[in-house]
């Protein structure tokens, strides 16, 4: 395996091939769990012993996803506290930020899984259908394993990103893809001699998959030189300094990750409470559809977390909102590549899942209002991952917060009150980002977030 022992600067320059040598690679190891997510709606909406199966796994996915979108609020705290240390030339720190992300990201899937086993059932009993709730539950108990190897995973690849390294994300990913593919076909089904676990086999596979990754991702580690080189995983003895560091940045971020898609299951729930089948597998589709086509986004939306705290550790501060602006032009140019392909092929998109031309109908008129958000996202993600690398993750919190208030009203209004469409209920992203966009638009052009 290459060695990184050649990377030293860890010193970012504002250029369009720098910003992509690190987004490009983070793409890739965004849309392998995209993959993942997509391959298991695939194989359930195929799995025909069980037609609910692929509208059952919407609410499951966005449950489970609350916790690995906290690992990832996580993940973007450590990494902007490695990234500020590597624009100040610290590497020293590197091992003890290591260690300490580590320690933390057990605590909080501890919490994660007893939370599921223990709350969870009460939640789901409430708003799931008699049919439903076994088969969900029964799921999200599986499904919820995989998060101790979900975070230290994320933890590994934060390091990755920080130290200029991200070319090496994309082993543990397509690694982790491959079983997961290969095993949601043969637990789902009950290929090879393995019995047939139906939408259980979904979670196992996803389980396992995520198991590997971890192992691969650390291994990395050691076969890079990495782990010699910056004296990594040595010591996991408490540091209260660093250990307060990653608090103070990953506490508001990790509540306005789990607020952001906790408020995208209520509003499953309030498409589950219309109690229509294909609706909730059409919003399913669409989980996915934002997955698959926003890697892009997310990737430069790191990139901008990571480009910025760089800049903060090099007191560079007005060189920030230039680097935002060019992060912000590539990813709605690679978003837009997405939204058109979705567009000239939507139903050879929907076709994938194994349903009807009536599915198919349904669902193109959602897919052109979701990719409209996915526009807004584009933009909106970039400034708001800007404000993350300022290390002002109090702010995100509070943008967080009013964006959702606007988009509960909204989803309340077109889902529950006045039900016009799915795709005008679906609209409710474009109204978030945009809200999203002004308020991160405005703080960081306000520059009272510089340091004095």
């Amino acid at each position: 395996m290459e060695s990184a022992a050649t990377i030293t600067d860890l010193k970012i320059k504002v250029t369009n091939k720098q910003i992509l040598s690190i987004a490009l690679p983070i793409t890739l190891a965004i849309l392998i769990p995209q993959v993942n997510m997509l391959t298991n709606s695939i194989f359930l909406g195929n799995y025909h012993k069980d037609p609910d199966a692929l509208g059952n796994a919407g609410i499951t996915g966005v449950f489970y996803l609350i916790f690995a979108v906290a690992g990832h609020g996580l993940n973007n705290a450590i990494q902007s506290v490695f990234s500020r240390h590597a624009g100040s030339g610290n590497t020293n720190a590197f091992k003890i930020i290591l260690t300490q992300g580590i320690r933390i990201s057990l605590q909080f899937a501890v919490f994660g899984i007893l939370f599921t086993c223990l709350v969870a059932p009460f939640i789901l009993q409430a708003v799931a259908t008699a049919d439903a709730y076994p088969k969900e539950i029964s799921f999200l108990r599986i499904r919820i394993l995989g998060l101790p190897f979900l975070y230290l995973f994320l933890t590994g690849n934060a390091f990755l990103v920080a130290s200029l390294n991200s070319k090496f994300l994309m082993i543990g990913f397509i690694c982790e893809a491959l079983v997961n593919i290969l095993l949601d076909y043969v637990l789902i089904f009950g290929h090879f001699g393995f019995p047939e676990m139906g939408f259980n086999g979904a979670a196992v596979a996803s389980v396992i998959a995520e198991v590997v990754g971890f192992i691969v991702v650390f291994a990395v580690l050691y076969k890079t030189g990495l782990k010699k080189k910056y004296s990594l995983l040595q010591s996991f003895a408490y540091d209260k300094i660093i250990n307060k560091a990653i608090i103070k940045v990953s506490a508001p971020l990790v509540m306005q990750y789990v607020i952001s898609v906790t408020t995208w299951l209520i509003f499953f729930f309030l498409i589950e409470a219309r109690n229509n089948q294909m609706d909730k597998a059409i919003s399913n589709v669409m989980r996915n559809v934002f997955g698959l086509a926003g890697v892009f986004v997310w990737a430069f939306a790191s990139t901008s977390n990571v480009v910025v705290s760089n800049l903060m550790g090099q007191k560079r501060e007005d060189k920030v909102i230039l680097a935002i602006n060019k992060i912000m032009l590539l990813s709605i140019g690679f978003c837009s590549i997405m939204v058109l392909l979705l567009n000239i092929f939507p139903a050879t998109f929907f076709n994938l899942f194994g349903k009807d031309d009536a599915f198919v109908a349904a669902g193109i008129p959602v897919a052109r209002v979701v990719s409209l958000g996915m526009l807004f996202m584009s933009v909106a993600n970039i400034w708001l991952n800007g404000v993350t690398g300022t290390g002002k993750t109090k702010m995100n919190l509070l943008i967080e917060i009013v964006a959702i208030t606007v988009y509960l009203i909204y989803s309340w209004i077109f889902v529950k009150v006045h039900f016009i469409s799915l795709a005008m209920a679906w609209s409710n992203e474009v109204v978030y980002w945009l809200t999203i966009f002004i308020m991160a638009f405005i703080f960081l052009k306000s520059g009272k977030w510089k340091t004095k």
